[in-house]
């Protein structure tokens, strides 16, 4: 896809751009963009601009005349001007796209097995061929010039070009080519193909002035010689290379000698590790060793024996493509390994010949091989310090003895276990919990973090549903082995462990475990059955004490955020309506908002319904008002015009609203028809007067505030389910995070526009040295999430364009030397990461 945009050199969270421009410096103005600003210049941003649909933020506390101008000033932040970014697909329009490859995948053709200089490629060698004769067609239309004889060291290189020369041209070229990286991985895959050969024959691409390259006919065909039939034809062409390239870096470096592998090419292997399975147990650092030593071997034909049983252990194999054969002496073929899968290292462990003999199943089989000497000093530590535990041949639990914590001391003597996590089934991973933490463990203990990491992530692999049923059940069972004391005093152990779990449970998530049953039942009956038995009721106790505990939450000023009161029920779950922080702006997924719906009229509908509410949800909630005889669709429609239909199972469509993007319900015949909303357009009008009235350090103190009562009210949980995904996890609302993120973006872009909607130069001049003044105020409050916003939009495009503004108020900081900011401005305008308050 093709992203443009004039953000601030993509800083933002939300697409978007900035508004206006210094007058005569660039292109005109361009529909829907900004005005001109400045006398004797104009011109204008990318095309659309739009607004914020957020709801005014509304100030925490009076402040008398200042406090009403703030409210005022603080309505119309969310009225910015910004670009929507133009996103479209790969070969749509007039203009090529930048490609970009995302992961690496399986290798297709043949190669010889350890061949140095045979290159790995994906797809056909004639369509490498044809791709490469359009593209030296076009550099030979475009740049007659960069195919040149050269001469180096004494020696004459006829009709060549440099890699550096080659690889500036794709730059400029205006053929899609975003990077370096990207051009010389195209580069790599002509000459893998054959299209480009060095001059001496080597088979590594380098992007250097000393290393000269041919292409294999230098005189295209005349079908090529005249360029490409179609435009796209080229833009296909650049894409197939484009697609091709991280393959084929990634291929060489792996064939390279460790010892000659650069860092790049060391990141590229790295990157490749994250998606290999046999490796996935594997800490970073281990998969970082790894990839400097790991080597490439492959082997074309069905058949081929690897290694045969007896044989001394030599290397460590991952299968990186294609499947082998586990055949031992006496029962024959026992196991099918195929790609991710890994083979040899128990005989490298155990020091002790090959156990079978691996035979290749298919042609063309590629493999990454770790040699003994690399594993014994890298893995096989780490081999003999995991623990696979099996039920009925299947692992059901992998740990890991913890060799980077303290060995010595009470840190090391806390921890719960000598052994972390890396893999299991749910149920075996909550029993290693309940049978290693410690009886006093807490959520954020720094040395042991088992208890911590399973609540934050356990709804990732096990629903609640299933852990309520799994903790009821423990809670209930007794052992079967043992002497009656022994049987006693483990179901006591195992029972306390079971409510400080849930205890910690409860006060991780408090709120969002309202109104889930099968949590509610749980509580229940655990306390039923706690009351029942006087071994834990003093338990309980201590559990509601230790629930209602102040936790002080210290802002970013230095102050003490209010806690919650502490209640006097006797019941160590507490209520069920208590909250854990007492956050009055706090969403969770159940809580219902106003959906804010236009119809294609602009005529708005306004309906109440859960913030996780599916888009399925919101049109049967319309219905009545829309009418049952036409099918509708709600659309996300942003200031450019652009529109994208929601799918039917799309879920808090309203609350991850972009900045500038507003719901449209239509028909399908209406779809073309729609239009942005007026007040997508942005404000004509800034707030220039009313920002005079109000200090710096105010505003800075107002907007601190705002941005705290955010920040606390998002629970950690959000950020697990923002990266996992919000369609996975309907019952949990990620809205909190979303709100800060969106804050982030209607700051910058409010910080923007001002300054390119106030029309007098010497107003303006001013305006920026407040909101310089503003971002020293808000670091100095450790506001840095608004720190970095006001920065951002300060350093907005439309902003470092005006020219004129940006010398009067350098001017006027030098004449004010003393001032808070002096000396900042320069640094400003030209990096925000050089600015002095920084």
């Amino acid at each position: 896809m093709k992203v443009r945009g004039a953000g601030p050199g993509g800083a933002g969270l939300e697409p978007g751009s900035g508004t206006g421009l210094e007058p005569g410096r660039g292109a005109g103005p361009k529909p829907g963009s900004g005005t001109g600003l400045e006398p004797g210049r104009g011109a204008g941003p990318e095309s659309g601009s739009g607004a914020a649909a957020a709801a005014s933020p509304q100030p925490p506390g009076g402040l008398g005349a200042d406090g009403a101008r703030l409210s005022g000033l603080l309505r119309k932040m969310h009225l910015f001007r910004s670009s929507s970014y133009d996103v479209r697909l790969e070969g749509a329009g007039g203009s090529l796209p930048r490609i970009q490859g995302i992961r690496w995948t399986p290798l297709l053709d043949s190669e010889s097995s350890l061949d140095y200089g045979h290159s790995i490629t994906q797809a056909s060698s004639e369509k490498i061929w044809r791709a490469g004769k359009l593209l030296f067609a076009h550099l030979s239309t475009s740049r007659p010039g960069l195919i040149r004889d050269h001469k180096h060291h004494l020696r004459h290189h006829r009709q060549c070009c440099s890699g550096k020369d080659l690889v500036d041209w794709l730059l400029s070229a205006g053929v899609a080519v975003q990077t370096r990286g990207q051009a010389v991985g195209i580069g790599q895959v002509l000459v893998d193909g054959g299209v480009l050969t060095h001059v001496r024959q080597e088979w590594h691409f380098q992007d250097k002035e000393t290393q000269f390259y041919r292409f294999a006919e230098l005189e295209p065909s005349p079908e090529a010689g005249a360029g490409p039939r179609d435009p796209e034809e080229l833009l296909e062409a650049l894409g197939f290379l484009a697609q091709l390239g991280p393959d084929a870096l990634l291929s060489m470096a792996l064939r390279k000698p460790p010892a000659q592998r650069t860092q790049d090419e060391l990141e590229l292997i790295f990157e490749e590790l994250l998606h290999i399975k046999a490796v996935a147990h594997l800490s970073n650092s281990v998969k970082r060793e790894l990839a400097a030593v790991l080597m490439f071997e492959g082997h074309q034909r069905a058949g081929t024996v690897l290694f045969s049983q007896g044989d001394k252990a030599t290397s460590w194999y991952i299968i990186w493509k294609g499947s082998v054969n586990v055949v031992t002496h006496g029962k024959g073929l026992v196991a099918t390994l195929h790609e991710g899968d890994d083979f040899g290292q128990l005989a490298l462990v155990n020091d002790a010949p090959r156990a079978a003999t691996i035979l290749l199943r298919e042609d063309n089989c590629h493999f990454l091989r770790v040699d003994k000497q690399d594993f014994n000093r890298i893995l096989k530590d780490v081999e003999a310090n995991t623990v696979r535990l099996k039920e009925h041949g299947r692992v059901v639990l992998v740990l890991q003895k913890d060799l980077t914590g303290p060995g010595s001391g009470h840190a090391a003597s806390a921890r719960s276990s000598r052994y972390l996590v890396m893999a299991g089934t749910p149920e075996k991973i909550l029993e290693h919990l309940l049978e290693f933490m410690r009886l006093d463990a807490t959520l954020y203990d720094p040395v042991d973090t088992l208890l911590g990491d399973f609540l934050l992530t356990y709804t990732v692999f096990m629903p609640t549903s299933q852990l309520c049923r799994a903790l009821l059940h423990h809670f209930r069972a007794e052992p079967l082995e043992g002497s009656e004391r022994d049987k006693a005093a483990y179901s006591l152990r195992k029972r306390r462990k079971i409510l400080r779990l849930v205890s910690q449970w409860v006060l991780l998530y408090g709120r969002l475990l309202q109104g889930d049953r099968s949590t509610t039942a749980l509580l229940q009956n655990l306390a039923d059955l706690a009351s029942r038995d006087p071994q834990l009721g003093g338990l309980a106790q201590e559990q509601g004490q230790e629930r209602r505990r102040p936790r002080a939450l210290e802002n970013g000023d230095g102050s003490v955020s209010p806690q919650p009161k502490a209640r006097s029920s006797g019941i160590w779950l507490g209520s069920p309506e208590e909250p854990i922080l007492d956050s009055t702006c706090a969403l969770r997924a159940q809580d219902k908002v106003p959906y804010e719906i236009f119809r294609a009229d602009h005529s708005c509908l306004v309906s109440v319904l859960p913030v996780n509410a599916s888009v399925r949800d919101v049109l049967r909630a319309l219905a009545p008002r829309l009418g049952r005889d036409r099918e509708h669709v709600l659309v996300k429609v942003n200031s450019a015009g652009d529109r994208a239909v929601l799918p039917q199972d799309a879920v808090g469509v309203f609350t991850a609203l972009g900045l500038n993007e507003r719901l449209f319900v239509a028909t399908l015949d209406q779809l073309g028809s729609l239009t942005p909303h007026p007040e997508q357009l942005g404000p004509h009008v800034g707030s220039s007067d009313t920002l005079d009235l109000i200090s710096s350090k105010d505003l800075a103190g107002h907007l601190t505030d705002h941005d705290w009562n955010l920040f606390k009210s998002i629970h950690q949980v959000e950020m697990i389910h923002y990266i996992v995904g919000p369609q996975k996890f309907h019952e949990v609302a990620t809205a909190n995070l979303a709100r800060v993120m969106r804050r982030f973006n209607e700051l910058q872009f409010w910080v923007a526009t001002e300054l390119c909607l106030c029309p007098e130069l010497g107003r303006r001049a001013q305006l920026l040295r407040k909101f310089i003044k503003l971002a020293a105020h808000l670091k100095e409050q450790k506001n840095l999430n608004s720190f970095f916003a006001v920065m951002f939009g300060v350093s907005n495009t439309a902003v470092t364009r005006l020219a004129r503004t940006w010398e009067v108020t350098e001017r006027g900081q030098r004449r004010d030397s003393g001032g808070t900011v002096g000396g900042t401005v320069g640094g400003a305008r030209g990096a925000w990461g050089n600015w002095g308050i920084w």
